[in-house]
């Protein structure tokens, strides 16, 4: 079976009953009618180096406009909604206050402890894993809330394969916004009716789930990646996989070219239903792609799974630009990611480097907990954290001098165990100025500090050393991961794209924080200082600029 260009069918059935082609000629005013916001969710800087020169669709027209290859999503914390949260509003998670996808409050009066970046815990029964979706924890505005402040004309959609990022990128007031709930997309209710083009996309993904899929074929290029792997910790082999999926079979179709089909599907048919493009103002339409997150955190980032989904992904690119060019549409793109990623440690050994392990399990902090609590002779959870790594608190019931026993005796272990690479203590980097400069400069430090909030963050911070994989037990299905402070999940590409823009290249180290500074002088949006860590990046060549209004 031919790799699916599921766009493009999923464009076919769902967009026939909408209201018809937009009309509209493209315009010919300096300012563009459309910003297509693209965050496509584990795209390292590596990965899209590794697999740009195959490139024929939408990802070749946006590695042929204004490149930067070493973006850097600059913080410690490199996971999805932090880095979600710096696309769109130009400020780090110490500012955003996503500090990570899940952290803990010790003082809550709730049994579940843990936060979720997009809930809204304060409502009745809310837990970490069954919430209410929320922007609560998200602090500041995002581009959208500033142009609908600058013109109350531009409309705003957005649309996920996760809800977090259709959050975190879209800010507080977008017109629509959806996210993939399972076996189709499910729209923000707080935003008001939802649009008819959700509805008849979800008919069509339930039309393709109905039945099995058979194999991708597997071209000359991901056959050469085609090797099987073998697994510690449970998992199964990986390398080999081209996306066969039993009928009903969701979880496959979302780790799969095909939930990114779906995806630019929505895209495409909110386009066209609110006529994004057509009014008054410059519109935004945000897509979170996270088809290759999935892929990562399943197969790894070096088999024949990722190259399937690296070239499915530029083909279902390359079929939504040529829905907007049907559309007459005078557009403009904005292409990066939220984190990097890092490939499984069995192949990475393989390939000759021999520090690749998976983590040890003795440092998973409810591990962690009970060796401190026998230590120290304590009851209690002691300690909470999301694995073993990142943000740790101590038990907010202990007293204040056991408390400080066990930061200083967890603090200690985490030290000296030969995987950890750096602690940071609250105090430390409380204390600590926030960084500048390239952030490929940056200190450990530096990069813990862009993720530290005084009211989020933990009683200290661990950070592993490279290659670790903070993934012991693969039988669950996941045998990769991100989120450490190495520029492997910290550097990503951001690619800037309009018709008629001269391009260019520009390798120096720039952040994702600049990409709303960026934007907004294009869009006449007025930044106030000091409310954004970015800086804008002028896309002109000569001496032109576009950094100013």
């Amino acid at each position: 079976m031919n790799c699916l260009r599921i766009a493009s069918t999923l464009l076919a059935v769902g967009l026939v009953a909408l209201l018809g082609a937009a009309s509209a000629a493209a315009q010919s005013q300096n300012r563009p009618k459309l910003v297509v916001a693209i965050a496509v969710d584990q795209l390292s800087s590596d990965l899209f180096a590794e697999y740009r020169p195959h490139f024929t669709g939408g990802l070749k027209r946006l590695a042929d406009g204004v490149v930067f290859p070493s973006g850097y999503q600059s913080h410690n914390a490199t996971e999805t909604c932090p880095g979600h949260s710096t696309i769109l509003t130009g400020a780090r998670p110490a500012r955003t206050g996503i500090i990570a996808n899940n952290w803990f409050d010790p003082s809550t009066s709730r049994e579940d402890k843990q936060i979720y970046c997009a809930e809204d815990e304060r409502v009745p029964g809310s837990t970490s894993g069954k919430y209410t979706v929320s922007t609560y924890h998200l602090r500041v505005p995002a581009l959208g809330d500033l142009m609908k402040r600058t013109n109350p004309q531009s409309r705003v959609a957005a649309v996920a394969g996760k809800d977090r990022a259709a959050v975190m990128m879209g800010g507080y007031s977008p017109d629509q916004r959806w996210w993939w709930g399972g076996t189709g997309f499910a729209p923000d209710p707080s935003r008001g009716q939802p649009a008819q083009a959700g509805a008849l996309v979800n008919a069509s993904i339930a039309r393709t789930l109905s039945h099995a899929r058979a194999p991708f074929d597997l071209s000359a290029l991901c056959g050469t990646r085609s090797r099987a792997v073998g697994v510690a910790g449970g998992g199964k082999p990986v390398g080999t996989g081209r996306f066969a999926r039993e009928a009903g079979d969701s979880r496959a179709f979302r780790a799969s070219p095909e939930l990114d089909g779906a995806t630019l599907a929505l895209a495409a048919a909110l386009q066209q239903e609110m006529q994004l493009g057509n009014g008054p103002a410059t519109d935004l339409l945000i897509v979170g792609l996270s088809a290759t997150d999935y892929v990562g955190h399943s197969y790894g980032t070096n088999g024949s799974e990722m190259c399937l989904q690296m070239l499915a992904l530029d083909r279902s690119l390359g079929d939504f630009f040529g829905h907007l060019d049907r559309a007459g549409i005078d557009y403009l793109v904005v292409l990066t990611s939220d984190h990097g990623g890092h490939d499984l440690p069995e192949r990475l050994r393989e390939h000759g480097i021999n520090e690749a392990n998976r983590v040890d399990p003795t440092l998973n902090a409810p591990t962690m907990a009970k060796a401190l609590a026998g230590r120290l002779g304590l009851s209690g959870p002691v300690l909470y954290g999301d694995g073993a790594f990142g943000d740790m608190y101590v038990d907010r019931a202990l007293t204040p001098a056991q408390r400080q026993r066990v930061l200083d005796e967890a603090v200690r272990s985490y030290r000296t165990h030969p995987q950890v690479a750096e602690v940071f203590t609250a105090a430390q980097l409380r204390n600590a100025p926030s960084p500048t400069g390239p952030p490929d400069r940056w200190s450990l430090l530096d990069r813990a500090r862009a993720s530290f909030d005084p009211e989020r963050s933990g009683d200290f911070v661990v950070l592993l050393k490279p290659r670790i994989t903070p993934i012991a037990d693969t039988s669950r299905g996941y045998v990769a991961t991100h989120g450490s402070p190495w520029d492997y999940d910290r550097r990503v590409p951001i690619l800037f794209w309009r018709k008629g823009m001269r391009p260019f290249e520009q390798p120096l180290a720039v952040e994702t924080v600049d990409i709303m500074p960026t934007l907004a002088p294009l869009l006449g949006v007025p930044v106030p200082m000091g409310t954004v860590d970015g800086r804008c990046l002028d896309l002109a060549v000569g001496s032109d600029t576009t950094c100013t209004q």
